[in-house]
């Protein structure tokens, strides 16, 4: 699975994607309220780590993370 943390502009807040292996968009959600598309995804339990490495994520880099 790849993470990606989009810098939002303006009005439009900081967003983040998940992506599979073939880079298909699997969630696409706000970094303040990941909750609803984790559990969509069932990566309820996964809450925690995903969001600690968004914290240290630079806007635009791609991380591959495996869950």
């Amino acid at each position: 699975m790849y993470i990606i943390k989009v810098k939002g502009v303006a009005k439009i807040p900081d967003y983040v994607q998940l992506r599979d292996e073939k880079f298909t968009l699997l969630a696409y959600f706000r970094v303040d309220r990941p909750d609803k598309s984790l559990e969509k995804l069932g990566l309820a339990n996964k809450t925690e780590y995903i969001m600690n490495t968004i914290k240290d994520l630079p806007f635009g880099k791609i991380l591959q993370i495996d869950i």
